[in-house]
């Protein structure tokens, strides 16, 4: 425990784990200005900025889009108890522990939920989806565009085609993907996204920006039974962030504000280049790995998601020890493994203000010394720096 009576000071860590990631300075000094109500003038003003800016980086026209107050996993809750009610069926593609909780909330509604999974590492066939929903009135069909949980991206047209073929809405989660991999709910005709402010968009944790389409949202209205959740029923708290910003909760007023300079940062930026950025540093860091003789998680290369990528712990390595070292000696943080693949891999983040040219040679140069110091063997003349310099040319004027 701390001194409770002294000035709280944390640590400067570089943040490259599935999430958070680290905070740009200009989101931390925004969010050090003063608070106001969330029904001023001037703070519902305000958040039609964050709604309009929420469109762009969605790429929709879409009416509702606005930043649920709840992590992730919050965004997940809203997507998966609004469209569903007794008597419906609907498809979870399971691949990873993210992917596992879209499936354990909706086995808590009356729905009936065919699972359908896939080893961590993989994707799901698109053809069991359709095998397993031919025949049956499917209400939707859900997934993780990103499971960080793996470091794998699955191909979002793949599953559109599918859903389209069964009459069913797409649900999408795309808390790892939004700003850091190209993504464009329109033109892939995404019924349901939300997201993560932690992650691409490089925003302190805590809102889940959700977008969803007129198709969906004609499905929530005309339900037959109150959404399960008072709180995550979309057409309560729509009543706020609609055009007459009726009171429905108190939403994060400092979060918000952070949100609307993160994505500030996103559009000036531009989705292009941010995308080719994220893509880039992890090639880089893939090079150096690869190197070092580390074997990735993921084997299909274009399965691999661009902004966590999943890395193999050797035999005779310890999970903890390692980042511990890394935690303790160079104030950089990655995360390990869940579920069966605990102690079996790491992950490594490069997410929006993290994904840096300059913190990917940062970390290769930090985990190298400290796979020496826990004994594994680095190939003699594995020339890292080599490896990754064909990789770290700028994207762009401005570019990280």
């Amino acid at each position: 425990m701390t001194d409770l009576f002294k000035e709280l000071i944390p640590p400067t860590r570089l943040m490259l784990t599935p999430g958070p990631s680290s905070v740009d300075p200009r989101v931390s000094r925004v969010m050090a200005t003063p608070v106001v109500g969330h029904l001023d003038p001037w703070f519902k003003n305000m958040m039609d900025d964050v709604q309009a800016m929420l469109r762009l980086a969605f790429q929709t026209d879409n009416r509702v889009t606005y930043p649920i107050s709840a992590s992730g996993s919050g965004g997940i809750e809203a997507a998966v108890v609004n469209p569903l009610e007794a008597g419906d069926e609907a498809i979870v593609c399971v691949n990873g522990f993210f992917s596992e909780r879209m499936a354990v909330i909706a086995e808590r509604t009356p729905a009936k939920i065919h699972r359908l999974e896939a080893p961590y590492g993989t994707t799901v066939d698109p053809n069991d989806v359709r095998r397993v929903g031919k025949g049956r009135k499917i209400k939707f069909v859900g997934l993780a565009h990103g499971e960080t949980s793996t470091g794998v991206v699955q191909n979002l047209d793949l599953y559109r085609q599918v859903a389209d073929e069964l009459g069913a809405l797409l649900v999408v989660d795309a808390v790892a993907t939004l700003a850091g991999v190209p993504l464009n709910i329109d033109k892939q005709r995404i019924d349901i996204c939300f997201s993560g402010t932690q992650k691409a968009i490089s925003a302190p944790p805590g809102m889940s920006p959700m977008t969803i389409n007129a198709r969906a949202e004609e499905v929530f209205r005309t339900r037959k039974t109150p959404v399960q959740s008072w709180y995550f029923d979309m057409t309560t708290a729509l009543n706020y962030w609609g055009k007459d910003r009726l009171y429905h909760h108190t939403p994060p007023v400092t979060l918000i504000y952070g949100l609307r300079e993160a994505l500030r940062l996103v559009l000036e930026e531009g989705l292009p280049a941010r995308w080719e950025r994220h893509l880039q540093n992890q090639h880089a860091l893939i090079a150096g790995l690869e190197a070092m003789g580390l074997e990735l998680f993921v084997k299909n290369p274009k399965d691999r998601l661009p902004t966590v990528t999943a890395v193999c712990v050797p035999a005779g390595i310890e999970d903890a020890k390692v980042r511990n070292q890394l935690l303790d000696e160079f104030n950089i943080e990655i995360a390990g493994g869940f579920g069966p693949i605990k102690g079996k891999i790491w992950r490594v983040g490069l997410m929006g203000f993290s994904s840096q040219r300059n913190h990917v040679l940062l970390f290769l140069a930090a985990f190298e010394k400290v796979l020496l110091d826990q004994g594994f063997h680095v190939p003699a003349g594995a020339g890292v720096g080599a490896a990754v310099r064909s990789y770290l040319q700028p994207v762009a004027v401005g570019a990280r």
